[in-house]
C-alpha cells in the first residue's frame, strides 16, 4: 500500500512537472495555416512578408492561424487563440512584418493559447 502511494505521489509530481515544462513564450511571424505552406518551402522572408490583408481573406481565416518561428517550425494556436489573431490582425495597422508573441502551453505542434501580443 505504501509502495502504490509513493507510485501515486510520484506520478503526480511527474504530472505537474511536465505542465510546468509545456508553458512557453514564442515569436515568431503570425500567419495563416493555408499560407505557412510557402513560408515552410521558401523560409523566413516569405513569412515576413506576408501581409495583414491577406491573413483577412476569408479562406484564410477559415484555415486557422498560427506563429511561424525563427527555426522554421509553423505552430498551431487553438480556437481561443485564433479568436485572439482575428482580433489583433484586425485592430492592426501594420501592413506585413506581423510579428507576434505567444504566451501559453505547447502541446506538438500547437499552443494552447493565454495571451497573444503583436509587437
Amino acid at each position: 500500500m505504501k509502495m502504490l502511494l509513493k507510485s501515486l505521489c510520484c506520478a503526480g509530481l511527474l504530472a505537474g512537472l511536465a505542465g510546468i515544462a509545456s508553458a512557453a513564450d514564442i515569436q515568431g511571424v503570425l500567419m495563416d495555416k493555408m499560407c505557412s505552406m510557402k513560408a515552410m518551402k521558401e523560409g523566413q522572408q516569405a513569412a515576413h512578408m506576408h501581409t495583414r490583408e491577406c491573413a483577412l481573406m476569408p479562406d484564410c481565416q477559415k484555415s486557422g492561424y498560427g506563429v511561424f518561428t525563427a527555426d522554421g517550425k509553423f505552430i498551431s494556436l487553438d480556437g481561443a487563440g485564433n479568436a485572439k489573431a482575428l482580433a489583433a490582425l484586425k485592430a492592426s495597422k501594420k501592413k506585413d512584418d506581423l510579428m507576434v508573441q505567444v504566451t501559453g502551453d505547447v502541446q506538438g505542434d500547437a499552443i494552447k493559447v493565454a495571451k497573444l501580443k503583436l509587437l
